[in-house]
């Protein structure tokens, strides 16, 4: 096992190195630059850029040097820390991701753990209480859970809340809280309503996953090691989660390397509906504006999150299925 991670950890430098440039390179893709805008935005308020200002920023920005001279400037202080800074924001964008990156990480780690939490057993009771009505009720709710996008089931849920309650479920805090300082009172009203986008996002995610887990334990099921074990008196309970449950929540497993960037950059409309502080809205702010450096940060830092989870999805497969990590030894 202590080779098969090493193995996985040294394939993950030249990865994020290519990640880091194709990030960067599709970033600088759209036509017109930062500098280009400014003057725009200026034009249209009756203002004139004159040459030694258009020249003093395309310096600033680095806007007079090639593509990969950027790039190393902007990985060099990558590494350092400094992201640079938002041309929309006017702010570092350490600061803006900041903000931003931990409530993102509290949904989205909610999200995913509510995802396995409800899927996985209710997937596992379908199968095997094949074709009953509890099975037919669940497969009915998930075909309507994959059918419905998030954004339309956020703005259905706002409105139903308002409506029956008189409870405006949008933002992240109550209104007493969006501005106060750090406590243990907003910290609470924080726990109080993140059930509520974490519900809205898991929705997609549990149904999808309710049919994948279904079908697999329905295959493993049938199969002859199964009845093998039936016939020697091997207890019901036993035989579900010794062999078919562990292979069967294999696929599983290896979703979440693109189960939670998908959830923290993916998520935009929902975002944008329940007014939440998360990166998405932030990230579609950036590539409208062609803000560069708050785009490519972003897009990075997903793009690494891919590259971990993929690596966590392994390890845990490895840690499953002992035929993945005896794979290359066999060989």
């Amino acid at each position: 096992m202590g080779g098969y991670v090493l193995r996985r950890l040294m394939m993950l430098l030249p990865v994020l190195f290519a990640v880091s440039v194709v990030s960067f390179i599709i970033i600088e893709l759209p036509p017109g630059d930062v500098v280009s805008r400014i003057e725009a935005q200026r034009a249209s308020q009756g203002f004139e850029m004159t040459e030694a200002e258009r020249a003093a920023l395309i310096q600033q920005y680095g806007l007079d040097q090639n593509i990969w001279a950027r790039y190393l400037n902007w990985m060099g202080d990558f590494l350092r820390g400094d992201l640079g800074r938002s041309f929309q924001w006017d702010r570092p964008v350490a600061d803006l991701l900041a903000e931003r990156i931990p409530l993102t990480i509290v949904i989205s780690l909610a999200t995913v753990a509510f995802i396995f939490a409800v899927a996985v057993p209710i997937g596992v009771y379908s199968a095997v209480h094949k074709n009953s009505l509890f099975d037919y009720l669940f497969t009915f709710l998930g075909f309507i859970g994959l059918a419905t996008p998030n954004f339309l089931v956020a703005l259905i849920l706002l409105w139903l809340f308002h409506w029956l309650f008189g409870v405006n479920m949008s933002g992240s805090f109550s209104e007493e809280f969006v501005d106060a300082p750090w406590s243990l009172d907003k910290v609470l009203d924080l726990l109080s309503r993140i059930w509520f986008p974490v519900l809205i996002i898991g929705t997609a995610g549990t149904a999808s996953v309710i049919r994948v887990m279904r079908g697999n334990l329905l295959d493993e099921l049938e199969k002859q090691y199964v009845i093998t074990a039936r016939a020697k008196g091997m207890r019901e309970s036993a035989v579900l989660v010794r062999y078919p449950l562990r292979i069967a929540i294999n696929p599983i497993v290896s979703t979440i390397g693109w189960l939670l960037p998908s959830i923290v950059g993916g998520e935009v409309l929902v975002s944008i509906v329940l007014n939440l502080q998360t990166t998405g809205p932030l990230l579609l702010g950036s590539v409208i504006n062609q803000d560069v450096y708050l785009a490519a940060s972003i897009i990075l830092i997903l793009s690494v999150l891919t590259v971990v989870g993929t690596l966590v999805a392994d390890l845990l497969l490895a840690w499953l299925d002992p035929r993945i990590r005896f794979e290359r030894v066999s060989r």
